[in-house]
């Protein structure tokens, strides 16, 4: 097999494409349209993010060196 190329077929490959293409084309979205006006003029929602104390990876960081 050649190096970097992707082991499926160029036909496959090509298949696979065209489906995901015509499943987001034609799928039925239920857009929440007063969320995406919100987002898209910067306004903030009434409900603040939570914050937690610790992020999710604040158990990898190093401790710090003195």
């Amino acid at each position: 097999m050649c190096e970097g190329l992707d082991p499926m077929g160029r036909g496959r490959a090509k298949a696979k494409q065209t489906k995901v293409a015509r499943d987001l084309k034609y799928r039925t979205h239920e857009t929440d349209l007063s969320a995406l006006a919100r987002e898209l003029h910067g306004e903030t929602s009434a409900e603040p993010d939570p914050v937690d104390e610790f992020d999710q990876w604040s158990g990898y960081a190093e401790p710090p060196r003195d």
